[in-house]
């Protein structure tokens, strides 16, 4: 069972900002949904859920249409705009106005307040909270129905490191509950930290889909980091066999030949080694890469920026 998105399509008159994209949530993971400002994200979550109309393409919910769930919220739950709150309700009011819409007791109002360490602030007025405490609002709100699967649009956007932690530690323990997780968001080197699942896309297509260390590896710029007393012998052992050699403050990077076949050759001379490790380029990189031709604006390196 999971979420199914097929061929999802959006036009607003001569623009398309969503084109024939498909993608699948599986519960008990969390799914990085990467691209561009500009790249269709937020406007996919809100065609999944109905939000907005597709122009073509369709979601289904382990099976059935968003329309059709007897009970929408214990099915999915999600925050797509955390400040879309009345400012002069207090947290606990807005949370009860919720669950009495969708027939949830006020017991459950308590239980996500708990969860997410609201209960200090709850009759708090909304208007006067941080961006951190906006952000567990809006996950508190999210979970209301217990839902199997949940969506977040930038949860992370704007908090310090801490409330940033906090949000990446609770929705890996909210998969581990066996929930599906999608999030979006730009900070890529938070996002490859818990995410169990990458879809990148740009300009509204699908670029790519994989795990972070698939990602990470996918151009192949890895390298190795060697570090030797006796550095000279070993590079004229590496070149002749194929191996790209560059030097560093403190030892040598190789590309074009794995850490295993570095150290192997190393012991058959008996040289002695000091450090050998294989650098992956990082998510960053690889998404920086991935959506160069799909960016709405990149920087021509003086100083200005240009439309794509």
């Amino acid at each position: 069972m999971a979420i199914i998105a097929d061929g999802l399509t959006k036009q607003y008159g001569d623009k398309l900002a969503v084109d024939d994209l498909s993608l699948t949530i599986e519960p008990g993971r969390v799914t990085g949904f990467l691209g561009p400002n500009g790249a269709g994200k937020s406007t996919t979550m809100r065609m999944m859920l109905d939000i907005d109309r597709a122009t073509s393409g369709m979601t289904t919910f382990d099976g059935a249409r968003f329309g059709n769930l007897d009970s929408p919220l214990s099915v999915v739950g999600a925050m797509l705009d955390a400040n879309a709150v009345e400012p002069r309700r207090s947290a606990r009011d807005h949370l009860r106005y919720l669950a009495a819409s969708a027939g949830l007791p006020d017991s459950r109002v308590d239980e996500v307040l708990g969860l997410t360490g609201m209960r200090e602030a709850q009759n708090r007025k909304v208007g006067n909270f941080s961006l951190g405490m906006h952000q567990r609002l809006g996950i508190a709100a999210a979970l209301l129905g217990d839902p199997k699967y949940m969506f977040f649009d930038e949860p992370t956007n704007g908090l310090d490191p801490e409330g940033i932690r906090w949000v990446r530690e609770f929705l890996q323990q909210l998969a581990a509950e066996g929930r599906g997780i999608l999030v979006s968001s730009h900070l890529l080197s938070e996002l490859s930290l818990y995410v169990d699942h990458i879809v990148v896309i740009g300009k509204g297509r699908f670029i790519a889909s994989g795990s972070v260390a698939e990602f990470e590896s996918m151009t192949g710029h890895a390298s190795v980091t060697v570090e030797s007393p006796r550095l000279d012998e070993l590079v004229a052992l590496i070149e002749p066999r194929g191996g790209r050699v560059t030097p560093t403050p403190n030892g040598i990077e190789v590309t074009g030949m794995a850490a295993s076949a570095i150290g192997d050759l190393a012991a058959l001379h008996r040289i002695e080694l000091h450090e050998l490790h294989t650098e992956h380029q990082s998510l960053e990189t690889t998404f920086l890469e991935l959506t160069a031709d799909s960016q709405e604006y990149r920087s021509t390196g003086t100083g200005r920026e240009e439309a794509s």
